[in-house]
């Protein structure tokens, strides 16, 4: 399977899948009006390489922003890999990165991790 990777740019998050080594990461910033655009080819992706069952996958949220409609996404992803961990065999852990002193990407990580069925890492990181 190809991998998958989008440039961020403007509103739009930096989307790299890597089919290879399973690990799934989306990072920077993402609020545009309409995620369609950006979330379903992802979706699409995902739901292909999830067809194979017993997969490793890392998933990292690294971001310094999102809005509500991104926040639906999110919760779709975490789901399909709760799915995926329970119907297909697969190993799945999700990183939530997120600046030491960002309280609000804090507590939107913790409150995934409340959804999640799987292992589900708050990492904390001194901004450079």
């Amino acid at each position: 399977m190809e991998n998958y990777y989008v440039k961020g740019a403007d509103e739009k998050p930096t989307i790299n899948f890597n089919a290879e080594t399973g690990i799934l990461e989306i990072s920077e910033s993402s609020y545009p009006e309409y995620t369609n655009e950006i979330f379903n080819p992802v979706m699409v992706w995902l739901d292909k390489y999830l067809l194979q069952e017993g997969r490793n996958i890392t998933f990292n949220f690294r971001l310094d922003y999102f809005n509500t409609s991104t926040s639906f996404r999110f919760q779709q992803i975490i789901n399909v890999l709760n799915e995926y961990k329970a119907l297909k065999n697969g190993e799945v852990v999700i990183n939530w990165y997120y600046e030491e002193s960002d309280i609000d990407m804090q507590e939107n990580g913790e409150d995934y991790a409340k959804d999640a069925k799987v292992p589900f890492n708050m990492i904390s990181f001194v901004a450079k």
